[in-house]
């Protein structure tokens, strides 16, 4: 029997080194930022989602680097002619209890999240299952573990110092923060 993977949706994980450092340096930014600052509601519940223009304030440039080191390298690995181009950016802080409804990024090509701040159970990143109509069946599963290319979602916890970057298009969520402490993340999106 032949067995071909074919239309996958590729996820890009990269753990920074020494991320420590520059966490410690974000992190403090980030809450002067929120006191100062009351945000946007967009996805997040109980939660704070400052401005979108944080691509633009000189102090979180270490972390674009970052971030432009890592979407050149998808624009290589992905085969694309262009030169990417950070659209916005965002930092969202979820206390307990705060968590990001489903949602999609419109306009865009490649979207992600880093971590700053994340404790043991702060809410996982959920990735949905991209392909229409696959939810009109659920077919029952044999006990145990299943490969991988048969989920329907998968989730990632968040780890500081963790940089995930997916298709804009793929759906996503951020679980409840079941922690006793806040979750703080940067969310971004490069555009054509």
């Amino acid at each position: 029997m032949i067995k071909e993977y074919l239309f996958p949706t590729i996820i890009y994980i990269k753990d920074l080194p020494n991320a420590n450092e520059l966490n410690s340096y974000l992190e403090k930014h980030i809450v002067e930022w929120s006191n100062q600052d009351k945000g946007v509601s967009k996805t997040n519940v109980n939660g704070w989602h400052s401005q979108t223009d944080m691509n633009h304030k000189k102090e979180y440039e270490p972390l674009i680097r970052e971030l432009f080191q890592m979407q050149n390298e998808i624009v290589k690995e992905e085969h694309l002619d262009m030169e990417p181009r950070l659209g916005n950016m965002w930092a969202n802080i979820n206390p307990p209890g705060g968590y990001n409804n489903n949602h999609i990024h419109p306009n865009s090509l490649f979207s992600g999240a880093y971590y700053v701040k994340a404790k043991p159970n702060s809410g996982r990143l959920a990735l949905m299952d991209p392909r229409p109509g696959v939810q009109q069946i659920m077919p029952t599963r044999k006990p145990g573990k299943m490969p991988r290319e048969l989920w329907r979602d998968a989730y990632y916890d968040a780890v500081p110092g963790r940089l995930i970057m997916f298709p804009s298009w793929l759906w996503h969520k951020v679980e409840l923060n079941q922690s006793n402490d806040v979750r703080i993340s940067v969310s971004f999106n490069f555009i054509i």
